[in-house]
């Protein structure tokens, strides 16, 4: 544990440097951007005084542009530095008993209906789901609720406790993880993201799509000839069969603008993810099969979401006020649309498969990270037949274990009832919950707060 928190203590000193460098840098170009401004202001003054030929009012506008431009990155960056120093505060706190109201509660998992959510703190503040949990995804969450839920098989559950030993030192990669997207607590909702994925096609005929590229081709000839020959017959005509198309097709596609603008936010952020993801060798069977799980069609995910993201950010520079009507000529929302539509048809169903693996991953990364804090915490050992419980120093992993009481608890074919008995306050339902939240440890791959079990 003191291993651990020194590297955190390390780790939270270098971002906090780099975030004070950044910052003070980010100030600097601030005082530059202004200072600029009041330049220009005063070039322009004296070039309509005719004290300076009118090129001379270009100098200070690029410079100030330059340093917009170069601003807007420095503040980027110390946002990501911020998020790292909090991903290492978060870290010294958890460390500290501290964590307590900082993380993802779990609540929309509660069930009372459920044997032993309730009793056991599973979800909710202060709650096992609230200590454990690093996921930046909905899957992810979903898929660690899931493992607390309800126990796996001895297989399955031996194949977890190799990958999170594999993913336990890993400290970088869960560092890089956190620092995506706009904030520590923005995650990827699979939920809307699903529905869009799986929603029923918006059909286009093959003659459709080629219609609209013949048209946009043979209305741009028609304009050049009425700029140059001053022929604007065709030209008109080929704009009128342009509207006729984009009449036929306005449904559509307007649709398909609509419902891509939802899942535009989670694709990036699934895409920095999955890229991040991506750059790992794994050994351990689980994690092979989910990083194999993650490519289709021969092209890594992350690849194949900036094809889309290249398609949606071409379709909103269409609405700019000046290349709008050159998109009209070239009937590029619709075919845009069309091309994002059939990406979806096609990559839709790897979708639900990226989301899949990587909610699986995050479960495992966050169960990695768990153990890593608590390095004296061991994996229990599991049987494939009988009724065995044996804990030896077996404590409570959401009590701080300087004022955690370790018990010794055996049961199995001989004795098979124990009887707790003493006074009020004196712990006995504390080493009931005791059992019960190692077990769910146990039963879902995660290691356990005991010296052996």
């Amino acid at each position: 544990m003191l291993e651990v928190r020194a590297e955190y203590q390390q780790r939270l000193a270098a971002r906090s440097s780099w975030l004070r460098r950044e910052e003070s840098l980010s100030r600097r170009l601030w005082v530059c951007r202004r200072i600029v401004f009041v330049a220009g202001a005063a070039a322009l003054l004296a070039v309509l005084d005719g004290l300076f030929a009118p090129w001379w009012i270009g100098l200070p506008v690029v410079t100030f542009m330059i340093l917009m431009v170069v601003h807007q990155r420095i503040n980027e960056t110390c946002q990501t530095a911020s998020r790292a120093v909090a991903f290492y505060e978060r870290g010294i706190a958890r460390l500290s008993d501290a964590w307590v109201g900082a993380g993802e509660t779990g609540d929309r998992f509660a069930d009372k209906s459920h044997p032993y959510l309730e009793d056991l703190d599973i979800f909710g503040r202060g709650s096992l789901f609230e200590l454990i949990s690093s996921a930046r995804t909905r899957a992810g969450e979903d898929r660690l609720a899931s493992w607390l839920l309800a126990p796996a098989k001895v297989g399955e559950i031996r194949q977890r406790q190799e990958a999170i030993a594999e993913l336990r030192p890993l400290l970088d990669l869960r560092e890089e993880l956190s620092l995506l997207g706009a904030s520590a607590r923005v995650g990827v909702d699979s939920g809307s993201l699903l529905t869009w994925a799986s929603a029923p096609p918006i059909r286009f005929s093959s003659a459709t799509r080629v219609i609209g590229v013949v048209l946009g081709i043979i209305t741009i000839a028609a304009m050049v000839a009425w700029a140059t020959l001053g022929n604007r017959s065709l030209a008109l005509a080929m704009l009128l069969c342009e509207t006729v198309f984009l009449l036929l097709t306005r449904r559509r596609v307007g649709q398909i603008m609509s419902e891509v603008e939802r899942p535009t936010r989670d694709l990036r952020l699934l895409a920095a993810i999955l890229a991040r993801v991506e750059k790992e060798t794994f050994s351990s069977t689980r994690l092979v099969s989910l990083r194999a799980a993650l490519d289709a069609q021969g092209m890594p995910p992350s690849r194949q979401i900036a094809r889309l993201y290249l398609l949606i950010d071409l379709l909103d520079s269409t609405k700019s006020f000046f290349f709008a009507p050159l998109a009209f000529v070239l009937l590029l929302p619709a075919q845009l649309s069309i091309a994002i539509e059939r990406w979806r048809q096609i990559s839709g169903p790897a979708v639900i498969r990226w989301l899949d693996a990587l909610g699986e991953f995050e479960a495992i990364s966050s169960f990695a990270g768990y153990s890593a804090e608590h390095p004296r915490d061991p994996f229990p050992e599991l049987t494939s037949s009988g009724t065995c419980f044996e804990g030896e120093g077996l404590a409570h992993p959401l009590i701080p274990e300087s004022r955690a009481v370790s018990n010794e608890v055996a049961l199995g074919e001989e004795p098979r009832v124990l009887i707790v008995s003493g006074s009020n306050m004196s712990g006995k339902s504390t080493l009931l919950r005791t059992v019960g939240i190692n077990a769910v440890l146990a039963f879902a791959g995660a290691p356990v707060r005991a010296t052996r079990l």
